[in-house]
């Protein structure tokens, strides 16, 4: 040990110990509010994000879940529109040419497009129904239905559209019935950005639960309303 200027022996390793030990408690106490503050930082600005995202979303589905709901209470009257052309005779004879017994197969391109040109559908590579006398196919659509079919013999072509009115469309667009790949896609992007918005929300209520009391005992509530109502009002 160093002698001291009073002739008693030092104790700078101590002194040392207890001020790197200050500094540490110093350190972890700037750090934490620190890491708090950041983390924060990202839980508003996913749960913005996020919102600003889903918010068109929510509103549809909040809106289209009560129209579900009510359906019954909801008049809808069909409208059926009925359009017939027939095929030029080229495509009257790929028609005639195509399979004799029953079986399912996609149209020949030339007449798909034919069909997508003058009745404004898209027939693509959707499976045909294949018979001696016809062809028929089903085009379903949100919101009503639809079909083809076309005479082998003649060549006539009739299209017909069923429509349901539009809140059958937003109810089919709701549960994503005959929407398509495009609409399929929204709906798993809407669906994370729902949970990430559900998610910082919890994070944010976490975050300024200390200063705001109630903010545990209104979550439980919102757990247990639904499960109350299951229990008591719900049966098989």
């Amino acid at each position: 040990m160093p002698p001291c200027r009073d002739g008693q022996v030092g104790t700078l390793p101590n002194d040392l110990g207890v001020a790197r030990l200050e500094v540490s408690s110093e350190t972890r106490a700037t750090r934490s509010p620190r890491a708090k503050a950041f983390w924060t930082k990202q839980f508003y600005l996913w749960h913005w994000v996020s919102s600003a995202l889903a918010l068109v979303g929510m509103l549809f589905f909040a809106v289209t879940g009560s129209t579900l709901n009510h359906a019954g209470q909801i008049s809808a009257k069909p409208r059926i529109t009925e359009k017939r052309l027939v095929l030029p005779p080229e495509l009257i004879s790929a028609i005639q040419a195509g399979p004799k017994k029953e079986t399912r197969q996609v149209l020949p391109d030339a007449v798909s497009a034919w069909l997508d040109n003058q009745f404004s559908v898209t027939v693509g590579a959707r499976l045909a129904q294949w018979s001696a006398d016809e062809v028929h196919l089903d085009l379903p659509r949100p919101g009503g239905d639809a079909w083809l079919n076309l005479d082998r013999e003649t060549g006539e072509a009739t299209y017909e559209v069923t429509s349901w009115g539009f809140i059958s469309y937003l109810n089919d667009l709701h549960k994503g019935r005959h929407t398509g790949f495009a609409w399929f896609l929204f709906l798993d992007v809407f669906s994370v950005a729902c949970v990430v918005f559900c998610l910082t929300g919890l994070a944010l209520l976490w975050v300024h639960s200390r200063r705001r009391p109630m903010t545990w005992p209104v979550v439980i509530a919102g757990l247990l309303l639904p499960v109350l109502v299951l229990i008591v009002f719900v049966h098989s």
